[in-house]
């Protein structure tokens, strides 16, 4: 898969609902994980049903991905939506990571996640929030 770029927006509770719109809108396939499928629903408590991610791709090529605000932390719409970059070319997107986060403040390193990618998360020196993922070699 080569990499791609594409908006990663925060719900707080209704990510189904409008990933469900999203997709009557744009059509396409639709791939929804909760917190429960995710964490177990004993461990994920009142967050079960909630979208941990979301992705709808399109045959227009669009991509949109999306989730439930994770437990603990704040929803703050007009700040809830973060640029992904994601792919299995682990030089390139370590690449983009050095520098968005060089100069930025970083909010989740760039380690090995429990979906078994390697993931983080950033904020660029003029306030964009960036989200790297490096999809794993026996998960492509």
């Amino acid at each position: 898969m080569p990499s791609r770029l594409n908006p990663y927006i925060t719900f707080d509770g209704d990510a189904r609902q409008a990933m469900e719109f999203y997709k009557e809108v744009f059509g396409g396939t639709l791939a929804l994980n909760t917190y429960g499928a995710s964490f177990g629903d004993k461990d994920a408590g009142d967050n079960a049903d909630k979208i941990m991610h979301a992705m709808l791709e399109t045959d227009s090529g669009f991509t949109l991905m999306a989730g439930d605000v994770p437990p603990g932390m704040p929803h703050q719409p007009g700040t809830n939506i973060a640029v992904s970059v994601s792919g299995e070319d682990d030089g390139e997107l370590r690449g983009y990571w050095e520098q968005l986060s060089g100069t930025g403040t970083v909010s989740v390193p760039l380690e090995k996640q429990m979906w078994g990618d390697v993931f983080g998360m950033c904020t660029d020196r003029f306030g964009i929030t960036w989200m790297v993922n490096i999809t794993s070699p026996d998960r492509a």
